[in-house]
């Protein structure tokens, strides 16, 4: 068993014990997500950390666009319920770009793209190239797409 899904584990096994729904509620979902993508294909696998904390992401992300889809139904206490379970999950992931932080990346990949050749609209996915390893894990795709569309747009 990889380290972190370890913690997850031993992490949920606490929350059991000190009686904490919302906290074994939410691993329990997660170690599930996490299991479900270990037999996902052909073959069983052990995912690797970075593996496992894709997985926590892609489980906070869906916590989030539930709970705007709550609110936008006027369901208040569920979407309360869902932002409780992305900020547990977010304990466990990365530390998040800030917005500053995330301009000044994709900045210097639009003028590292220009200096390429790439210019305009058509150069997002010049940029985007460079910018995505530099920020994995610590900015959701969306986010940095809309950074970039902004800059590419002058």
């Amino acid at each position: 068993m990889t380290t972190f899904k370890a913690k997850l584990q031993d992490d949920l096994n606490a929350a059991i014990k000190g009686r904490d729904e919302l906290r074994s509620s939410t691993l329990r979902m997660t170690l599930a997500a996490i299991q479900k993508e270990e037999v996902a294909g052909k073959t069983k696998r052990e995912l690797s950390d970075d593996e496992v904390q894709k997985v926590i992401a892609k489980e906070a992300k869906k916590r989030r666009e539930a709970a705007d889809a709550f609110t936008q139904g006027g369901r208040a206490e569920s979407a309360a319920r869902e932002l409780a379970e992305g900020e547990l999950l977010d304990a466990y992931l990365p530390k998040q770009l800030s917005d500053e932080e995330l301009e000044g990346i994709v900045a210097a990949a639009v003028e590292e793209a220009k200096g390429a050749g790439a210019e305009g609209p058509r150069a997002m996915g010049a940029v985007m190239k460079i910018v995505n390893p530099k920020v994995a894990g610590q900015a959701e795709g969306g986010r940095v797409a809309a950074v970039v569309k902004r800059l590419l747009a002058g």
